[in-house]
């Protein structure tokens, strides 16, 4: 139902745009590119059988030539983030746009602009803001110390630190005190804890 609104606004006399084709999952999205040309897609990220993120990613790849625009309630940092990372053009909220910021959005990106709704830019800018602030905390750490933190991420111990590494114990425990000191932190506990919350690693 919402696609037949959706389409019946596009389709509008007012309007320049046709739709060429709708489809309601990421299989049948996919199916239809095969016989269909398409300059710009609007995608959703709730889909029953692929997540709006991996078409996204499949579409970069597969048809770049296409536009990306994401047309979602979804609006999750990580979410934005993904889908920043793998370039789309635009994103607009349905909660939070008009029929006309939909139509201005597809104008826009046409154009070869980026189209982003104002609460989907407010998420863009955290973005930064947090990438800015990993970028200043990890230039804080040597290459050795990094490797360590890493390490402590999957659970090793000083001693398989240091036999992994070919170092000593003492030399993996002069590290990590650097480490704790730089974070004002007292354990290897709160240095995984600490990492994890400002982005330096990731259990992905």
């Amino acid at each position: 139902m919402f696609r037949v609104g959706e389409k019946s606004v596009l389709s509008g006399e007012n309007t320049d745009i046709r739709v060429v084709g709708e489809a309601g999952s990421g299989k049948a999205l996919f199916v239809l590119l095969e016989t269909t040309k398409a300059d710009i897609i609007l995608l959703d990220i709730g889909l029953p059988d692929i997540s709006g993120v991996e078409i996204a990613r499949r579409l970069r790849k597969e048809y770049p030539e296409i536009k990306i625009l994401i047309f979602s309630v979804e609006n999750s940092f990580k979410v934005v983030q993904s889908l920043i990372n793998i370039g789309i053009d635009g994103f607009i909220s349905k909660l939070q746009s008009s029929d006309d910021d939909l139509i201005v959005a597809i104008h826009s990106i046409m154009n070869g602009l980026e189209y982003f709704g104002k609460d989907i830019a407010t998420i863009i800018y955290n973005i930064y803001v947090s990438k800015k602030k990993i970028t200043e905390v990890t230039s804080e750490f040597t290459e050795r110390e990094r490797e360590i933190i890493y390490l402590c991420r999957d659970g090793l111990s000083g001693r398989q630190i240091s036999e992994k590494l070919n170092i000593s114990l003492r030399t993996v425990n002069t590290h990590k005190n650097n480490i704790f000191t730089k974070l004002n932190i007292n354990s290897t506990m709160e240095l995984v804890q600490y990492a994890m919350k400002n982005g330096i690693i990731s259990l992905d």
